[in-house]
């Protein structure tokens, strides 16, 4: 600004003295003019530049408290991971403890133990009766399509049989626990996982879901049920061969007595959290699981 003062005055006195012809006059004010523009340039962009600084630490300021909030949420969710992870601690101990005393109060009723019997007499490509521990096991790769959670209409109408069984006097004093199961593949198929399907612990709990709504669709207590997946935890057989990967996909449904029912999962829905693969279905009872090569069941 100095520069451009001295600029105007040089030339002011030199026009009045008559020092400088009035061309240089006119120049050296043009000039002088020039500087004038460019420092009012230079102040506006300087306090653009102090205004976008400002917005910069605005924004900073609101990061740094939305960070904190940030970490507050990730302290929640691990507590919540941390209790669901309890919860599935006690749900795996309860139902290694219903599996345990299935069968050692007593044998079920003989008259729902014939009618269970023919019952898987009738449909023995679907389902399985194991008489000493009282369990109805639905093969999956018949009962859902490959990495599916939908009953196939022939499994609902067998479902459909098996609640009238279940809604008789004779299994009245008796409570069902339905337990999902898968083979150790991991769900990988993209249409699989965006069906809500994400790993092997959501498509047994899933499959368990379908098979205890089908029941309650069919008049069956919800008050009588449980349900529950267990992904690939509870394998029947070894998860190395087709055949045995094929046994491990399961759905299994536990009549208990009352007294016994009480050491198992509350009635209701519970699911094991959560990642899945090409080929899925999953197991119950003790045995080593190596890795498997591919599954049937294409998750």
């Amino acid at each position: 600004m100095k520069r451009i003062s001295a600029l105007a005055a040089v030339a002011s006195v030199a026009m009045i003295t008559g020092c400088i012809p009035i061309e240089k006059y006119n120049a050296l004010k043009l000039e002088a003019r020039g500087y004038e523009e460019g420092l009012k340039d230079a102040q506006r962009a300087a306090s653009e530049q102090q205004a976008r600084a400002d917005a910069l630490q605005g924004r900073l300021s609101a990061m740094d408290a939305s960070g904190g909030d940030f970490m507050a949420a990730i302290n929640s969710k691990d507590k919540q991971l941390a209790l669901k992870q309890s919860e599935l601690d006690e749900l795996n101990k309860r139902y290694a403890d219903a599996i345990a005393n299935a069968g050692k109060s007593g044998a079920l009723p003989v008259p729902l133990t014939n009618e269970l019997k023919a019952f898987a007499a009738q449909n023995p490509d679907l389902i399985e009766f194991d008489e000493g521990r009282g369990i109805v096991k639905f093969k999956s790769d018949v009962t859902f399509d490959l990495g599916d959670a939908t009953l196939k209409p022939k499994a609902k109408e067998v479902i459909q049989k098996f609640a009238t069984i279940l809604n008789s006097p004779a299994a009245s004093g008796y409570e069902l626990l339905v337990a999902g199961h898968t083979d150790s593949a991991p769900v990988s198929n993209p249409a699989t996982i965006q069906k809500g399907h994400r790993n092997n612990w959501y498509l047994s709990a899933h499959r368990a879901i379908s098979v205890a709504e089908e029941l309650i669709g069919e008049k069956t207590s919800a008050q009588r049920i449980g349900a529950v997946g267990y992904a690939d935890q509870r394998p029947t057989a070894s998860n190395g061969s087709d055949k045995g990967r094929e046994a491990n996909r399961r759905v299994e449904v536990l009549i208990l007595p009352t007294q016994v029912r009480s050491t198992a999962p509350a009635a209701g829905t519970g699911t094991a959290p959560k990642p899945r693969t090409d080929n899925k279905d999953g197991g119950t009872a003790p045995a080593p699981t190596p890795a498997a090569p591919a599954s049937t069941d294409n998750k």
